[in-house]
This record gives C-alpha cells, structure tokens and sequence, in this order.
C-alpha cells in the first residue's frame, strides 16, 4: 500500500481518537489560525462573538468580540509581538492563588501549552506539569451557537506527590475605563462591601474613595480608585462591566458560603482598577484541598451585549444595565 495513504489513515485515526495532543483539528465553528504572530491560535465563532485562544503563551484568551469589538485590552507589547521575543501576557488571563503565598508559576503563566479543538465551537488547552506549585491546569472553551455565552472551565490538576492547596483566580484584562458592577450581599464582613489594598501588605478593611459608591445594593467602581486594588466577598456569583467601547461583559460564577476563601481576606471578588488603558476583572474559587491525583474545576460564565455607554461615568442608567445582565443570566442556567 502507499506509504501516504497509510500515514493519511493513521492522522484520521488519531484525530478522531484524541490522541497526539500537540496536533488541532478544525470542526464547526473552531479552527486554528494565526493571530498576533501567534500561528498556532484557536478561533471559536458563531458569526456574531469570536473567541481567539492563545496555547503558545499561557493558555489564554486574546479575543471576546461582539460584532468585532473586543472587550479584552489587547497591550501594545502584545500587539508587536513576535516569535523569539520575551511572552507577553495580557488579555484574558486565567491563573491560581491565593495571590500572596502562591510560588512563581512561569510554566503555568507564559509557559507554552497544548491545543486542541475537541468540537463545534470548542477547545482544550493543557499546561505542562509545573514543580513550583505541584499542578497541571487544563482550560476548556466552549462558546454557544448562537448567543454570547461563552463557557471557560480551569482545572486544576495535582501531579505532585503530595497534598496541595490551591483556589482558582481569574486575572481577564478588559479594556479600562468601564464601570465595575457588583451586587451586594449580606452578610458581609467589610462595613463597606469591600476592602482597598494599601501600600505593601496592609489591607484597609473600612474604606471609602470617590471612585467607589453603593447605589440599589449595587457596587459601582466608575472610576479609578486612590489605589487600584480592590476585594470583595459578595455571594452573587456575578460581576458586570459596562465598557467605553459599548459594551457590557458579564461573568457568572459558582460562590459556596460553606467554603473556606483562602484569598488574604477571603474574597470571592477582585478588582484591580488603575487610571489607565486596562482593568482587571478577578472572581475567586474557593480553595481546592487536592490530595495527589485528584483534581477540581472552576467555571466562569462569560456574555457580552451591546451597551451605550453613558456621557459621564457617574450617570449610568442603573436600572436598564442590572436588566441587561439579568436577562443574560436567565437565559440558561449556570452549569453545575
């Protein structure tokens, strides 16, 4: 038989069984493509949102666009990329915590992961087994076929030989400026709803900043604070983001009150807000206790949805944007 058919068969049998995992398949709605010098990205679509996925550098997401308009800061040191320099990393980043113990990670963070597209409008990216934490994380993608909703599931693998804690800690990069809403709960342990990271280790437990306002049990960061860091423990399980490029970008999440938070101050929330061209939007597992083998996964619900944003920041319509997230939460239930 010729050599190439047979090779040509044994591809085929590969692909369709999973294996070789260095190798990406196009299926519907999910090919590989070259994007920002990267020639090994993953395009999930569905004609209106793509989602362009980053294996070479961090497992992470470049692109969330409604319509083209991308909801993640793309930096400039990203942009110019090319192979052979130093990894960027920004846009949608993923990583774990809790933020002040955790060792360095760079095998998780920019290290180069494994792609695969694994269906229509679905991926999986794989990291090496890092040493310095004792894990391997695996990120799954799957956008719906027709609306935004664009599900992200981190898994957090411990290949160690020992017992290791760790939460998930989501680090996504979306363009500043917005408005950050979250939604209030009770009980709280802050007095304010929230805590304000001061200079070096000291958390401030009772702040207050212009910046920051309490409306209809609603948090609104709508501009930036005196410091950029901010935590929250609310037990919504949602955070909202009405960005300058008229857009709003919506995160769902599972939050367990029975849970130990293993964040400094036991945050399900974090908000890192500086007076420049990016914001970070960070919900916070609670803390996984893995003993070896054993594994624990993390979803975050992503939508996004067109959104005037308004003449000045204070001035948001308070009632149509809690409408609009709300209808995209009814829409379909959060996974389990």
């Amino acid at each position: 038989m010729n050599r190439l058919v047979i090779l040509a068969g044994v591809m085929v049998a590969l692909f369709s069984q999973g294996g070789m995992s260095g190798f990406l398949r196009a299926a519907d709605g999910a090919k590989v493509i070259s994007y920002l010098g990267y020639d090994s990205a993953i395009e999930l679509s569905n004609g209106t949102v793509r989602v362009v996925l980053c294996p070479q550098v961090g497992g992470r997401v470049l692109e969330y666009s409604l319509n083209g308009k991308n909801v993640l800061y793309v930096s400039a040191e990203e942009r110019s990329w090319t192979p052979g320099q130093k990894p960027a990393s920004s846009a949608g980043r993923f990583d774990i915590g809790p933020e002040l113990v955790v060792p360095a990670r760079k095998i998780l963070w920019s290290g180069e992961w494994t792609g695969t597209i694994t269906g229509p409008r679905t991926a999986r990216l794989l990291s090496q087994k890092d040493p310095n934490t004792g894990v391997q994380l695996e990120r799954t993608f799957e956008l719906d076929k027709t609306t935004s909703r664009l599900l992200c599931t981190q898994t957090i693998i411990n290949v160690s030989s020992e017992v290791k804690e760790w939460c998930h800690w989501s680090r996504t990069f979306a363009v500043g400026k917005g408005i950050c809403l979250i939604p209030i709960t009770s009980p709280s342990r802050f007095p304010n709803h929230y805590v304000l990271y001061e200079e070096g280790s000291l958390i401030n437990m009772r702040p207050e900043d212009p910046g920051v306002r309490i409306r209809e049990q609603m948090i609104e960061i709508f501009k930036a604070p005196r410091k950029p860091k901010l935590g929250f423990d609310s037990a919504a399980g949602v955070l909202g983001y009405v960005a300058p490029n008229d857009l709003l970008f919506v995160k769902r999440f599972a939050v367990d009150r029975d849970r130990v938070y293993n964040e400094a101050a036991g945050l399900t929330i974090s908000v890192w807000y500086p007076d420049g061209e990016m914001v970070e939007l960070e919900p916070i597992g609670p803390r996984e206790r893995l003993a070896p083998g054993e594994s624990a996964g993390f979803t975050e619900e992503w939508w996004l949805a067109d959104f005037s944003y308004p003449a000045a920041a204070d001035q948001l319509d308070l009632d149509t944007v809690t409408d609009t997230m709300q209808k995209l939460q009814t829409a379909q239930p959060l996974p389990g």
